[in-house]
């Protein structure tokens, strides 16, 4: 997409999508930075429910980064079970707790770049730590944007940290408070990793996958 398809395309989305809601607390739901790091950690491969069974075993047993960090690797990783891979992750939030009280008094960073310097803070749980719990403005990669920006053309990547620099860089000043909910509801109702509906898609005329489709099919 060029730049005038790309503003019509996030019009056509603002238009047909709903956006943030007033009940739209994130994907982690949690009250506090520390406990959306863990939250998004633990969230990896890992279905939603799991994910959420798993955080509330392990907050039963810690909510802060000074408790967790006295906990036992196997305490750890035997709350968050659930959410499978549970020995890597729970390596990895012991280290990111005690990175969190060696670099930082405990306290949760606000940007992206000291984030990435936690163990277990990938670009995506970056971005979704300071949406959702900072308020700060950014697009969070997930398997739908990464898919609705690769297919539509929007922001092409070989990989979600690429796609999510692209696609930052592309996202117009006015769309990027809600650009984040409006891709993820696209993706989820008309862009679908099988069987998309581009015929009944609002946005397919600017859509680099419908053209293509199109053009083969004539």
């Amino acid at each position: 997409m060029n730049d005038r398809e790309v503003e019509a395309f996030y019009r056509t989305l603002s238009e047909a999508m709903p956006g943030r809601t007033a009940t739209a607390k994130g994907p982690k739901d949690q009250p506090n930075p520390f406990r959306t790091c863990i939250s998004c950690m633990c969230s990896a491969q890992s279905l939603d429910r799991n994910t959420a069974a798993a955080t509330r075993a392990l907050f039963r047993l810690a909510r802060t980064p000074q408790s967790m960090a006295r906990l036992p690797v196997e305490s750890i990783a035997g709350a968050i079970r659930p959410c499978g891979l549970y020995n890597r992750k729970a390596q990895n939030i012991l280290a990111f707790c005690n990175a969190l009280i060696q670099r930082h008094e405990g306290r949760v960073p606000n940007t992206r770049e000291a984030l990435m310097q936690l163990p277990g803070i990938g670009r995506k749980c970056a971005d979704i730590v300071l949406q959702f719990a900072f308020g700060i403005d950014t697009i969070a990669v997930d398997t739908h944007v990464y898919r609705v920006c690769n297919r539509t053309g929007l922001a092409p990547g070989t990989t979600a940290d690429k796609t999510a620099d692209t696609l930052l860089a592309r996202t117009p000043g006015w769309a990027l408070p809600q650009a984040h909910f409006w891709l993820i509801q696209f993706g989820k109702t008309y862009c679908t990793a099988r069987a998309p509906r581009c015929e009944a898609c609002p946005a397919n005329t600017w859509c680099r996958y419908y053209r293509q489709s199109s053009a083969a099919s004539k």
